[in-house]
């Protein structure tokens, strides 16, 4: 039996998803990096935070940090958010591909509860949701004020939710 265009598209959609969440970690280190290495001069601009001397490639750079951008920017600004981007784009493009278009095999357990897979798909849409609107919510309540009392709670709530979505009624 012979892959069918859904396969290819999952299965590119798949790597592309895994290369750009390699980007995107890899460019998270490497500003982690830099920003560790960043030091006080007197020579910086009156805004600038710190700067960093680094060698690649045979070149040397001077990279400069402010915490809020200087009076005037350049013209060309290189933005460090499509690796960001792409991951999340191509994640939620790999979710539909998987679990909205093979409902029947990943979202439906015909023994527990007979769906068809547009009710499925609309609970599952559902699900995401509240789930969003609940975090959110507990993030800016009294419960946001302390991490711990937070992750506690968000703990208890998702796991009271996942037992209501493989409850057998």
């Amino acid at each position: 039996m012979g892959l069918s265009l859904l396969d290819w598209v999952e299965f590119m959609v798949r790597w592309f998803h895994v290369i750009a969440g390699i980007a995107w970690i890899g460019s998270s280190f490497y500003f982690i990096a830099l920003d560790l290495s960043l030091r006080k001069s007197s020579s910086l601009p009156d805004q600038a935070y710190g700067e960093a001397w680094q060698v690649h490639g045979g070149g040397f750079y001077n990279l400069v940090k402010y915490l809020v951008a200087p009076d005037r920017l350049p013209n060309h600004l290189t933005w460090f958010k499509w690796e960001a981007y792409a991951t999340w784009i191509s994640g939620a493009a790999l979710f539909i591909l998987i679990y909205y278009l093979g409902a029947e095999l990943y979202l439906i357990d015909y023994e527990k509860m007979e769906l068809t897979p547009p009710v499925a798909i609309l609970i599952s849409i559902l699900g995401i949701i509240v789930g969003w609107v609940a975090y959110d919510l507990a993030c800016k309540s009294p419960l946001g004020k302390s991490n711990f009392t937070l992750s506690i709670f968000l703990l208890f709530f998702f796991y009271i939710i996942v037992l209501g979505f493989i409850s057998d009624s």
